[in-house]
């Protein structure tokens, strides 16, 4: 079987910061090109104005009044300060003073004419190697111009500026130093919060879900990340905790039926009964089959419905009709308990999308839940609005029930959650509002809890509104 090997994942530390650092270098080394680039350009101009005013001066120095060239006798003195002065690179030039018919006069460092020819052109205006450059000044006395001072200089001396070249290079070892200390860091600030939080997932993972995530970041983003991630842990373990009383109830609420059934059997089988009792027995055994059948239909129709498996048709229904006949239906059913259901008027031409058989079903329960509510002290009021919204169509079911705890009201809605009150009358397994939530919810709407109190409860089941 072939198994590829994965590459191993880098670390947000490593990964980040390596890119951020080449990011930086290659940024950094863009600038010092363009810095060294204009920092010898700046200094070929500046030292090519420096040996003009050099050359300048020497051609006054040289001057005659007679017509001859004459070089004086502190001329190479002179000359040796005048090129420490103006910080000129005496292995890397040339002097050249020629009279005005281009003969060699003077050099330094000495040359021959012969040489002379191939260092200039024959206007001796301009260097015949390309890697000098030549300044020139004409030597003028009385008699016009008497010769001409040329300095030829390497290009090479003419830009290379070591000192500021050495100073670009540390500036920029600085500023990349700096840089990855500064990625460094806060890489490692924003991985350490992440990586706590991967562990407390791996953690959870494993089955523990009392993780522990004291970080304290600035960050807004880390802050809601760190938030969201207990908040979840909360609440797995809440689901976890709840799986395990559901499987317990549901367990509880199965076998009772079962074991009551089974009894009440072994009983007529064995004749300890009477004729007439074990009609009875067997009328009791009978009611609880039911009961378990509806439970166990309760938990098929919330897996279908939670799988996606249920169908759920959509078509235009006229709301007041279609709940007056449901109401009808139960009313039936009930008939003869302390318990009145009203329509209130209106609402006619009211239309909404959805499937009646599953509208049915959300009201029905909530009638059966109302019912399980009523106080023996009060007759049961059930009252049904309806209203219309901009988009929705609003089924309100109000009663006066017992009202459900307040603080149990968030968890109505819950799978296999049952209040307190509720396990103590009702045998069930708590899948009746979670299942009417799932079934409005696949039409488009939703099931609410309005308000409950001690006067009652008010449950809203959204629909959505269709044009009439």
């Amino acid at each position: 079987m072939d198994q590829r090997i994965k590459p191993k994942a880098a670390s947000l530390l490593s990964y980040w910061t390596l890119r951020y650092f080449a990011i930086l270098c290659l940024g950094l080394a863009i600038i010092a090109v363009a810095a060294v680039y204009w920092i010898q350009d700046t200094a070929r101009d500046n030292r090519l104005k420096t040996s003009g005013l050099l050359v300048q001066e020497i051609s006054e120095r040289i001057a005659s009044s007679d017509g001859e060239l004459a070089i004086p006798g502190e001329f190479e003195p002179l000359l040796k300060s005048r090129f420490d002065y103006f910080n000129v690179d005496k292995d890397e030039l040339c002097l050249i003073i020629t009279d005005k018919k281009g003969h060699l006069v003077f050099s330094k460092p000495k040359i021959s004419e012969y040489e002379l020819k191939h260092k200039l052109t024959d206007d001796l205006a301009r260097s015949r190697d390309n890697r000098f450059l030549a300044v020139t000044a004409p030597i003028m006395g009385e008699g016009g111009q008497q010769g001409q001072v040329a300095l030829l200089q390497s290009k090479r001396s003419l830009t290379y500026s070591p000192n500021e070249i050495v100073l670009v290079v540390l500036l920029l070892l600085t500023l990349i130093l700096c840089g990855w200390i500064t990625l460094y860091a806060l890489s490692r600030k924003l991985s350490r919060p992440i990586r706590d939080v991967a562990q407390s997932a791996r953690q959870i993972a494993a089955g523990s879900y009392d993780v522990s995530l004291e970080i304290d970041a600035p960050e807004r983003e880390v802050r809601e990340l760190i938030g969201s991630f207990k908040d979840m842990a909360l609440r797995l373990k809440q689901l976890e905790e709840w799986r395990a009383l559901a499987l317990a109830g549901v367990t509880h609420e199965l076998k009772t039926p079962v074991t009551s059934i089974k009894g009440l059997l072994l009983a007529v089988r064995e004749g300890v009964v009477n004729r007439e009792e074990a009609e009875e027995f067997l009328e009791i055994a009978l009611k609880e089959s039911e009961r378990m059948e509806w439970m166990v239909a309760d938990l098929l129709h919330y897996n279908a419905l939670s799988s996606g498996s249920v169908e759920v048709k959509n078509s235009p229904l006229q709301v007041k009709l279609l709940i007056e006949e449901i109401v009808y239906q139960w009313g039936l059913i009930h008939e003869g308990e302390q318990v009145s259901v009203t329509v209130a008027p209106g609402g006619e031409e009211l239309i909404a999308g959805g499937d009646a058989l599953r509208i049915q079903q959300i009201i029905v329960n909530l009638l059966n839940n109302a019912l399980q509510a009523a106080l023996p002290e009060r007759p049961l009021r059930i009252r049904i609005d309806l209203t219309a919204q901009e988009h929705d169509v609003d089924i309100r079911v109000q009663d006066n029930g017992s009202g459900i705890p307040a603080e149990e009201q968030p968890q109505v809605f819950e799978q296999f959650y049952r209040g307190e009150a509720k396990k103590r009358k009702v045998r069930g397994l708590g899948l009746g509002l979670t299942f009417s939530r799932l079934l409005a919810r696949a039409q488009g709407g939703d099931l609410i809890l309005d308000g409950s109190s001690d006067a009652g409860s008010t449950f809203v089941l959204k629909l959505r509104r269709e044009p009439g």
